[in-house]
């Protein structure tokens, strides 16, 4: 039994990347991260719903209480305001500092522990909010220092389904893999109402709007 562990945000793009991980054929390993992020409990129901339908082996929620000390990120401090004036040029405010860095470190800890040989991670690069931490580049290099520094035989490869593709195409593959969309939030301000307005939202429904389908989600009217 082939195994992978899939860090799953509760956003579309990680829950169609474990999808795409199933249909490969691995058993999954889930985990999800909670690091003070504004929408964090919804972010977990978001999970836990999607890791349910995925049928996971396992599953894990991680709390990662030392970002919000760190702080210097709009989703992480609450004296900063999520931007709402559209996507602007160079690394936005809402990106928490080498947050993909953390979390692929402790996912590899748990491919280890389970003997996995692959992880998975839902970064979109082409259509993302220019996030360093989400360039192909970056993560390539990653794969190749987990493995000079974990065992002999751990090889570990990390996969990113998504990093080319546009949002309008992942809609698409999400709804020809039956991703549950209706589950998954973007949002980084409301946990209730999508607010329709962030960087985020602004993304996703751009995204469905391309693909020619409506969002299953409820925004704020």
């Amino acid at each position: 039994m082939k195994k992978a562990v899939c860090i799953i945000s509760g956003g579309m793009d990680s829950a169609l990347g474990a999808k795409i991980a199933q249909n490969e054929g691995y058993s999954i390993v889930a985990v999800h991260f909670n690091y003070g992020q504004r929408t964090e409990q919804k972010e977990l129901n978001s999970f836990r719903k999607i890791s349910k339908k995925l049928q996971c082996i396992e599953s894990y929620e991680i709390d990662l209480d030392f970002f919000k000390q760190i702080g210097a990120s709009a989703l992480i401090d609450n004296s900063l305001d999520i931007p709402t004036a559209g996507i602007e040029d160079g690394v936005p405010i809402t990106y928490v500092p080498f947050r993909n860095g953390i979390f692929i470190s402790v996912a590899t800890a748990l491919a280890e522990k389970h003997g996995a040989e692959a992880l998975f991670i839902g970064v979109v690069e082409e259509d993302s909010s220019g996030y360093p931490d989400c360039r192909d580049t970056y993560i390539k290099s990653m794969e190749k220092s987990i493995n000079l520094g974990t065992k002999d035989e751990t090889k570990l490869e990390i996969k990113m389904p998504l990093v080319h593709m546009q949002k309008s195409d992942i809609v698409k593959k999400s709804l020809e893999l039956n991703v549950p969309l209706e589950d998954t939030w973007s949002c980084y301000q409301n946990s209730e109402e999508a607010c329709g307005i962030c960087d985020s939202c602004r993304l996703r429904l751009n995204g469905f709007k391309k693909a020619g389908v409506v969002d299953p989600i409820i925004y704020v009217q």
